[in-house]
């Protein structure tokens, strides 16, 4: 009778704690359901495909190979998710390397000022170098890093003769997606940690003109560096492919 009481007390017991644990559990389900949700509407809206059928425009500049919406595009409103950015008293929507401006009660695609910041770069870029130093491509806007102001600006296009760029095939970039929500300024601040301690680790740096004379040494090389990146991103919360 005693072992029976027991049974049955553990068993309560067990239920209680599942129904204090289930809505714990039941939370970080759906934190990772909205996670996934956000990151499958943040692939979607960079698929080839959907814009071919909205007219958007192929940018095969330096292979860069995306589709970009035209220049006087107009939308209802920016993509969820866009940074402000504010310049000479305007403000401009940043969203994965398009820039909207407010036009009435409607948003058109318009080219970045000269000299405006960003915390971060668009999801897909090309490195190129000029002089040696490298600039960041995506649709028909450059950019350079800016250390004293931690964050990349918009600058003026080099003339082509100046520009080196790499086979297309060793100009993989990294997919970075914040998996805890983190600010723009959080994932530029662990993006250049990581890159930091990537460099450390492999002794190559992906911002410097290659300095090897042979392709494969090269991609084996930056190839190494990404496996560092992705582990340093993957201990910091982010899911890198």
């Amino acid at each position: 009778m005693n072992h029976f009481r027991s049974v049955t007390i553990a068993a309560v017991a067990l239920s209680l704690l599942g129904s204090l644990l289930s809505p714990v559990a039941a939370d970080e389900r759906h934190r990772d359901e909205r996670h996934r949700d956000e990151r499958q509407r943040y692939e979607r809206h960079f698929d080839s495909a959907p814009r071919r059928e909205h007219g958007y425009v192929l940018d095969r500049r330096y292979h860069h190979d995306r589709y970009y919406p035209p220049r006087g595009y107009v939308v209802d409103a920016p993509p969820r998710g866009y940074h402000i950015v504010r310049h000479g008293g305007v403000p401009y929507y940043y969203y994965g390397g398009i820039w909207y401006r407010p036009s009435g009660p409607r948003f058109v695609v318009v080219i970045p000022p000269i000299g405006v910041m960003v915390p971060v770069l668009p999801p897909f870029y090309t490195t190129i170098w000029v002089g040696g130093a490298p600039y960041y491509y995506a649709d028909g806007t450059y950019y350079a890093w800016r250390a004293q102001d931690n964050g990349y600006a918009v600058v003026a296009p080099p003339a082509e003769s100046d520009v080196t760029t790499l086979p297309p095939d060793q100009e993989q970039q990294l997919y970075i997606y914040p998996k805890k929500g983190q600010s723009e300024e959080q994932q530029a601040d662990d993006r250049y940690e990581c890159h930091r301690w990537a460099v450390t680790q492999t002794g190559f740096d992906p911002t410097q003109p290659p300095t090897t004379g042979s392709p494969s040494q090269y991609a084996a090389e930056r190839a190494d560096y990404q496996r560092a990146m992705k582990a340093c991103l993957d201990a910091r919360g982010y899911s890198v492919r």
